[in-house]
């Protein structure tokens, strides 16, 4: 009998986002392929204003938010928890001339507690407190704002200060866990403003072609013979020559029901194949995936 595997965590997804193999596929994503059809067509229907404060969760090497700049949006935060990432979307950036895209090293499940401790600090440093006798008060540490690749803070993300966000390429289903997926997606509502639209793409466990393998899943499910590295049903965690790849697969009751108990209301989905053509270089970098609009 094989001994058992330690569960996927974020620390896992992390180390495997900063591999050289991943860290070169979507670097070559970033540099080559660019926005997808299917994402200018929602991003120019919902994002109309190209001065509104847009910001990017999950960024990877700055494929979106580099493509984003390119369409004439100057007011662009992008984010990703994989510090290599993040320096190929640096990089990339500088090398097309951008100016104006703010990249910073952070975590989707903890930047609502950003923005909400950065008030709090606030109130603490305005506020007076009793002490001991000699003794200087006492704050309890807080989430620090994120930093650039240069070590200075960013401002960054505080509470209502975004006109819209988005989560591409599956990235909010690559986070282990609903708990964390949950947090992510109060996170991203805690940052951004009443009214404020939000992008994000799931793979689709209800797709007919796919019926069969989550029946034979289930039931593996039923019986604790699952891969027990994996959190809850619809994970699957694979390698191949891109590297090792986390991704959880909902069903459409799931996100339904994880955007209302983080406060987004639902506006629209659709797959990409029923919202664009795409090209054999997207189509060869992504499988099908269900876009999803929400509103703040």
């Amino acid at each position: 009998m094989s001994a058992k595997k330690s569960k996927i965590t974020g620390d896992v997804v992390r180390d495997d986002f900063n591999s050289i193999n991943t860290v070169l596929h979507y670097t070559r994503a970033a540099h080559f392929i660019g926005l997808w059809k299917s994402e200018l067509k929602l991003i120019e229907e919902y994002f109309p204003d190209k001065s509104a404060a847009l910001l990017e969760a999950g960024c990877g090497a700055g494929r979106v938010a580099v493509g984003l700049w390119h369409q004439g949006y100057r007011n662009i935060t992008a984010f990703d928890f994989a510090a290599e990432l993040i320096e190929q979307a640096e990089n990339l950036a500088q090398e097309q001339g951008i100016v104006g895209i703010t990249f910073l090293q952070a975590d989707a499940t903890t930047v609502g507690a950003v923005a909400r401790n950065a008030q709090e600090r606030k109130t603490k440093a305005g506020t007076r407190v009793k002490t001991l006798k000699g003794k200087r008060p006492y704050l309890p540490q807080l989430p620090q704002p994120p930093k650039n690749l240069d070590g200075k803070k960013r401002p960054g993300f505080a509470k209502n200060s975004f006109d819209g966000a988005l989560f591409m390429f599956n990235g909010l289903m690559q986070i282990p866990g609903r708990e964390n997926r949950g947090a992510a997606l109060r996170g991203l509502h805690t940052l951004c403003r009443p009214g404020a639209h939000f992008i994000f793409t799931t793979h689709d466990r209800e797709d007919p072609k796919d019926a069969k393998e989550w029946t034979k899943e289930a039931a593996r499910w039923a019986v604790g013979e699952q891969d027990s590295q994996l959190l809850e049903f619809g994970d699957r965690y694979f390698s191949d020559d891109t590297g090792n790849t986390f991704m959880h697969l909902p069903d459409r009751k799931e996100v339904l029901d994880e955007m209302t108990a983080t406060g987004w209301s639902h506006v629209y989905d659709s797959t990409r194949n029923e919202l664009a053509s795409e090209t054999p270089k997207v189509r060869n970098f992504s499988d099908n995936c269900r876009f999803w609009v929400a509103r703040r």
